[in-house]
């Protein structure tokens, strides 16, 4: 398989609404205030009587008597790949059946997407700008998933978590995740608020979930991320063997969950992007061609999104060359062009320079990789990051101790 599921429109095997393009690489672009991730927790507080919490998804309405909330973030589970996973975690299928979609925002990558689902807000305003950005006025790339306190994670992302505002207004609140991201900087700046219970494995990560979801009598709220199915992907493709068996891993925990709900619980499954697989012919290698290397100061983003850092004067040799080297594999804007598309939400004057002067979006199943750097890019098969919908497009399931709840 070389494609995102295969380039099928999952929702006739689902039973669930309709998907938001019939072409998986088709355009999607976020939908801040709308139906985006960082609308979810904002609507989540507002069902748990958070003052001050807006609610564009109406989850105060139809979490009306739940008192404590769940939400499961399952790692590169697109909307896309939802009939993939199913056909190996049939709870999964049950729940998407009564399922809605939601987009990313952009860049469609963890470190963006989990701060986005953690503060509330759109990548702009939080400043998490892509998997790698340029430290402004350095010449050096912060990786977020390498981050730990340098820089501060407090000034690097300056805007209050969903956790700790849950947490200041009387709400028991606990982040569920894996030993080695305590204390991470990414962790503190999309999770700070929460009590940390270090988890491994899906069914430490249920369990976890339900002892806290259980451990009190007011209003609760638990988090707990899953990240093999993504893990898989990138090593293997969406849809291989291996991301087969993270997928039934997957129901493993979900299984338990929904059968675990106390009577007064619900169940939000959500995921931070899709993903898809590229073919050896879609690949650019930065290394490899000079002319891409020509007029660059350094190279941040991913291989679906990169930022390109120009050397004085070269921003439109830089972009020229690029254009013609890539042609409809990619689309090639500066930076105010990119900024006015709205994909990043409003970008305060702060965090402007951690996007690329010139920012290229790869199309179709492309990517431009940079082997110097990250090694692990030249042999990996599944890839995200960009505005099609078979990464931007996510789920958002909804289950009650009394069976599956319509997400809208």
């Amino acid at each position: 398989m070389t494609g995102p599921a295969a380039g099928a429109d999952p929702t006739p095997a689902l039973g669930g609404p309709a998907a938001p393009a019939a072409d998986p690489l088709a355009v999607l672009p976020p939908r801040y205030g709308a139906a985006s991730l960082a609308d979810l927790m904002p609507g989540v507080l507002a069902a748990l009587g958070v003052p001050g919490s807006a609610d564009p998804l109406g989850l105060a309405d139809r979490l009306a008597g739940v008192r404590r909330i769940a939400v499961l973030l399952v790692d590169g589970l697109g909307w896309y790949q939802l009939p993939l996973a199913a056909a190996h975690a049939p709870t999964l299928g049950e729940l998407a059946r009564a399922g809605r979609w939601l987009t990313s925002g952009f860049p469609s990558t963890t470190p963006t997407s989990l701060v986005s689902l953690g503060t509330g807000a759109p990548p702009g305003a939080h400043g998490v700008l892509g998997f790698r950005v340029r430290v402004p006025g350095t010449d050096r790339v912060l990786c977020h998933v390498d981050w730990r306190d340098d820089p501060d994670p407090r000034g690097w992302q300056p805007l209050p978590t969903v956790w700790a505002r849950a947490a200041a207004a009387g709400v028991a609140v606990t982040v569920a995740s894996r030993p080695e991201y305590a204390g991470s900087g990414l962790t503190e700046a999309a999770n700070a608020g929460g009590r940390y219970a270090p988890v491994t494995g899906p069914a430490a990560l249920a369990e976890t979930m339900l002892a806290a979801l259980g451990a009190g009598t007011g209003p609760t709220l638990v988090y707990g991320y899953h990240p093999e199915l993504d893990q898989c992907g990138h090593r293997y493709g969406v849809d291989s063997a291996d991301w087969r068996s993270a997928a039934a891993g997957l129901e493993e925990a979900l299984a338990r969950l929904v059968d675990g709900l106390p009577p007064d619980a619900a169940l939000l499954v959500t995921a931070d992007h899709g993903q898809l697989n590229v073919p050896a012919q879609g690949r650019f290698d930065l290394d490899a061609d000079p002319r891409l290397r020509a007029g660059l100061r350094l190279v941040a983003g991913e291989p679906r999104v990169r930022y390109l850092h120009v050397r004085p004067g070269a921003v439109e040799d830089v972009r020229a060359t690029w254009a013609g080297v890539l042609g409809d594999a990619a689309r090639v804007l500066d930076r105010a062009e990119a900024v006015a598309a709205g994909w990043f939400g409003p970008v305060p004057a702060a965090h402007l320079e951690r996007i690329g002067d010139l920012v290229v979006v790869c199309r179709g199943t492309s990517v431009v990789v940079h082997p110097s750097v990250s090694p692990a890019e030249a042999w990996l098969v599944g890839f995200h990051g960009s505005l099609t919908a078979a990464e931007m497009a996510i789920p958002l399931l909804v289950a009650g101790a009394q069976g599956v709840v319509p997400a809208g």
